[in-house]
């Protein structure tokens, strides 16, 4: 599996939220998307998922991935984690793009959930009702949902914002698990910049124009790197 994006500009309505965009991610890889509020990390994302296409430039998938194989967790509303539904329904929900035309899930979609809802320890939380759980068990299920709809490639919008330090913690380490020992590609939004340069493999600062992209290390060997990770320093003292 290879994502590619060539040139690719984003916006509204002809607005430029960023532009000149080129990276590639090949199977297996671990990229953090990083960069101030505004400059197109969650449009990039809609992008990729085909729900907001680039203003001009290429995003083009390898191997026959397609777009709605792609499994995404997005950030969550207070609407969103008051959904009224058991754990079960919200995991399975994620094979629906298997389904198609059919009406119903069959038991290959029913394992696939039990698989990775086990794999996730939340499979003895399963008749739960989703609003009632944790932050960090609901972010469990929606990464399980998200499974469902992939063996490929995560997209992860935010995945431990609003959870606490042990909860974040166990979150980084179950997509870490995922990438490494089960060698599903991700890609995750961080406002984090020490979590990323922590946990990924390689670096996407994105500004009005892309500021950096590449390895980790050379990221934080870079002038953009040294100067965010200083600036983050200074916030947090």
């Amino acid at each position: 599996m290879q994502l590619i994006c060539k040139n690719v500009s984003l916006g509204y309505e002809n607005h430029i939220v960023s532009e000149d965009i080129d990276f590639t991610v090949a199977q297996g890889d671990y990229l953090c998307i990083v960069g101030e509020n505004g400059a197109g990390k969650s449009t990039l994302m809609k992008a990729l998922l085909g729900l907001h296409p680039p203003l001009s430039g290429k995003i083009e998938f390898s191997d026959g991935l397609k777009q709605n194989e792609i499994g995404y967790l997005p950030q969550q509303n207070n609407f969103q984690r008051d959904f009224p539904a058991s754990v079960q329904e919200v995991v399975i929900s994620g094979c629906l793009n298997r389904c198609g035309l059919r009406p119903f899930y069959r038991r290959a979609e029913h394992e696939a959930a039990r698989t990775n809802m086990e794999k996730l320890g939340i499979w003895p939380l399963r008749e739960r009702c989703y609003r009632d759980l944790s932050g960090g068990q609901q972010q469990r299920v929606l990464l399980a949902r998200a499974l469902c709809a992939t063996r490929k490639l995560l997209l992860l919008d935010e995945p431990v914002s609003g959870l606490d330090p042990s909860a974040t913690a166990e979150m980084y380490a179950i997509i870490r698990h995922l990438n490494k020992e089960e060698g599903i590609t991700v890609l995750m939004i961080s406002h984090d910049i020490f979590a990323a340069t922590r946990e990924a493999d390689h670096i996407l600062h994105l500004a009005h124009r892309p500021l950096f992209f590449g390895n980790t290390e050379d990221y934080r060997k870079s002038d953009v790197g040294r100067a965010f990770l200083r600036m983050e320093e200074g916030e947090q003292v």
